[in-house]
């Protein structure tokens, strides 16, 4: 299987233009974090994701790229690279399928299932009132903007239809049974689609289980995605967002819900994109791990 071989200039240069972009993608979240106070919209991108600044400022080129001149790069203490040759260096995609190739396989299979399943656009955003509803202490430390009774008569005055197991789960018990849908972890596969503003949100987790094997343009591609959406999440959802000095999509009205629905659909678009990169940059790793091992 050929390789690509980029020369010293080329993949420093590249090194350099990653990690510009993922300082100015978190440097917010960064800030507020130096100060020591927690940021009730970014934190979820580092909790829930795990996933820190750093490891986001590494560029990866991924399997089939030699870095030529590389004796001194980074790479040659991360995991999964190799020598390839005196000075230059490489990912070692046949060693990471035997480490990873069951999360492939899963990332693989999922990606798959969402590509060729019609999306749904009529959930609005209702996932994070029912995480609130008939609770008194809420996830996020924001007000609710409509307050307790007005967030449970909203929820109340609505059909609730989330797919998503990984919001589902943190519904409020009397809010679960109000779900048209029940999802669980092995259902998954066969539930999540790309109206999901979590299941887009999550390419940017699949994209860091994949790690090395992702090239750096498409991990950073996927966390701004993950980005924007969580804004999104936020602000339709019943948490007053004004502090950041950022408007409500007020699901709870008509004008709310055809906001909501024409930035899902995009959100959508640009997703199955995304996952089509993905399923592309699997089949390279596949593509170089068997050749490795022929």
């Amino acid at each position: 299987m050929p390789r690509t071989h980029l020369a010293r200039d080329d993949w420093q240069r590249a090194v350099r233009e990653h990690a510009e972009r993922a300082d100015a993608l978190t440097g917010e979240w960064r800030s507020v974090r130096d100060r020591h106070e927690k940021h009730a919209i970014e934190d979820f991108l580092f909790s829930y994701y795990s996933v820190k600044p750093s490891i986001l400022r590494r560029w990866h080129p991924g399997p089939g790229v030699v870095l030529d001149g590389a004796q001194d790069a980074p790479h040659t203490a991360w995991r999964w690279y190799r020598r390839a040759g005196a000075d230059a260096v490489e990912f070692d995609a046949g060693q990471f399928m035997a480490d990873r190739g069951s999360t492939v396989d899963f990332i693989e299979y999922l990606t798959k299932r969402i590509l060729n399943r019609p999306a749904r656009f009529g959930c609005f955003g209702l996932h994070e009132w029912a995480m609130v509803y008939h609770e008194d202490e809420h996830r996020h430390p924001l007000p609710l903007r409509l307050g307790e009774a007005g967030t449970d008569a909203v929820v109340d005055g609505h059909k609730i239809a989330c797919s998503h197991f990984d919001a589902f789960r943190f519904f409020t018990p009397d809010a679960r049974p109000l779900n048209a849908i029940q999802p669980c972890r092995e259902s998954q596969p066969e539930l999540d689609q790309a109206g999901c503003l979590h299941a887009n949100m999550d390419i940017y987790k699949w994209a860091t289980k994949l790690g090395p094997a992702v090239p750096g343009e498409l991990l950073l591609d996927a966390f701004e995605l993950a980005r924007e959406i969580r804004y999104t999440d936020m602000q339709a959802s019943p948490y007053d967002v004004s502090a950041f000095e950022l408007p409500a999509i007020a699901i709870e009205t008509p004008e709310g819900k055809a906001e909501y629905v024409e930035l899902q659909r995009g959100y959508a678009e640009r997703a199955q994109a995304l996952r089509l990169r993905m399923l592309a940059a699997i089949t390279t790793l596949r593509t170089h791990a068997a050749a490795q091992a022929a």
